[in-house]
């Protein structure tokens, strides 16, 4: 991966140093310390329904091992990125009994 600068453009600080978003390595957090939100969605899906899990706090590979967890449990395609796994259709009830069985705080938000 390249190292990219923060958007700074210009400093008067003649001992000011970079900073790189690599060095920014945000750590998984323990499964029972992290609190995911389960929700149904139809939002800009074509009226397609979507189950969101929000609320993932930790590395990318992770959340995409969950997320590969959860779609297999599930037999739905989905993805994961950016904090939050998308699986297709309602599995709501599934994913909040498998999330409880890993050791999640799970709360469901909406209907």
């Amino acid at each position: 991966m390249a190292k990219t600068k923060k958007n700074i453009v210009y400093s008067t600080n003649p001992d000011y140093k970079f900073e790189y978003d690599e060095d920014l390595v945000e750590e998984t957090i323990a499964p029972n310390k992290q609190k995911l939100r389960v929700l149904l969605d139809k939002k800009q899906r074509k009226g397609k329904v979507v189950t969101l899990i929000e609320g993932f706090v930790g590395t990318s590979d992770d959340l995409k091992e969950l997320g590969k967890l959860l779609k297999t449990k599930c037999g739905g395609g989905g993805s994961s990125k950016d904090g939050e796994i998308l699986i297709q259709g309602d599995h709501r009830e599934k994913i909040m009994d498998l999330l409880k069985a890993e050791g999640y705080q799970v709360k469901r938000v909406g209907g």
